[in-house]
């Protein structure tokens, strides 16, 4: 089987009879041109390769097609079948979730992956929640939408009492509920802090963390896998090439880079391509990096990615990637 396929796809590719040769070549099976000339006799006598001239290689039979493509078909059933299982599986662990969903898409496309935590674009605030803790402490519970809940412990000289918490409370949330980063002006906060008296100061310190929690980008995680993958193919084996690459799949600001710029486009959660030079990044400016933006409602969107080299299979990434957001939505849509 897997020298009739390597059959086909290098007949899909060149167009040409193919020779055992070729596929000593091309395949990781380690035999001989000989064994492998015995294989593609057996394989001929079975109908599944015919040879067009005496001397020329093997081509594809239409039975021979048949079987290669209800083998595909059955493979890619079983990788929708796998990520559905993995997504169920772990949706209630998003770091362990996107550190498997990684994995599975290097290992499906044989290229290197990346994945981002999502961010929480045009969030809302929904509550706060201000504790007494101790006389000089204060617990701020700020929940944003995507029910993200942030906790900020606020050291100051006296703690309100009880009656004042109530009352601070109701101040905050009256004046901020519902409101994006966008909308608490300066004139918003002015007014709270007046009137909030002696506790002005509190006030601007909880109106701070309201903000750092509804922005959240310093929260972005990006998860890899495969970087290796991309070393296997010669035009980006060079040895400065390879240094470059691997670099920023450790260091991650270039690919924070290719996270920006897609979730930058807000009109568009379809797939991107950046072939060479297009590449936001200029140390992958020998690859081509293909991207799409993914949601699980709410505001919270991240970016998925592959990279590999200008050849790579477009066809294939941009299917997987395709599926991977359908999952993604549904399996979300349901929680």
């Amino acid at each position: 089987m897997k020298i009739l396929h390597a059959i086909i796809r290098n007949y899909l590719e060149t167009g040409e009879p193919v020779g055992s040769r070729t596929i000593s070549k091309y395949t990781d099976l380690n035999l001989s041109s000989a064994t492998i000339r015995n294989e593609m006799a057996d394989l001929e006598e079975l109908g599944y390769i015919i040879q067009p001239h005496t001397s020329a290689g093997r081509i594809p039979s239409d039975k021979g097609y048949r079987l290669y493509v209800d083998s595909m078909l059955e493979e890619k059933d079983r990788e929708v079948d796998d990520l559905k299982g993995l997504l169920v599986e772990k949706e209630d662990k998003m770091d362990h979730l996107l550190q498997q969903v990684a994995k599975f898409l290097a290992a499906n496309t044989n290229y290197a992956a990346m994945i981002s935590s999502p961010l929480y674009h045009g969030n809302k605030l929904k509550f706060i929640q201000l504790s007494r803790v101790d006389e000089h402490q204060v617990l701020a519970v700020i929940v944003v939408e995507g029910n993200v809940i942030k906790n900020t412990m606020l050291h100051v000289e006296q703690a309100p009492d009880q009656e004042t918490m109530l009352k601070l409370n109701i101040l905050l949330n009256t004046h901020l509920n519902g409101k994006t980063l966008d909308e608490i002006n300066l004139g918003m906060i002015a007014n709270m802090k007046q009137q909030a008296g002696i506790h002005s100061v509190m006030v601007g310190e909880i109106i701070d963390a309201v903000a750092e929690a509804i922005q959240a980008d310093e929260d972005l995680q990006i998860y890899t896998s495969g970087t290796n993958n991309i070393l296997k193919y010669p035009e980006l084996a060079d040895k400065e090439k390879a240094s470059e690459l691997i670099t920023a799949f450790e260091e991650k600001k270039a690919l924070n880079q290719i996270v920006q710029e897609t979730l930058a486009d807000e009109s568009s959660t379809g797939i991107q391509v950046y072939i060479g030079n297009e590449s936001p990044v200029q140390t992958m400016r020998d690859c081509s990096v293909v991207t799409a933006t993914y949601e699980l409602g709410e505001g919270m969107k991240g970016t998925v990615g592959i990279i590999g080299p200008k050849r790579m299979d477009y066809d294939k990434v941009v299917g997987i990637l395709k599926n991977l957001m359908n999952q993604l939505e549904t399996l979300y849509k349901k929680t």
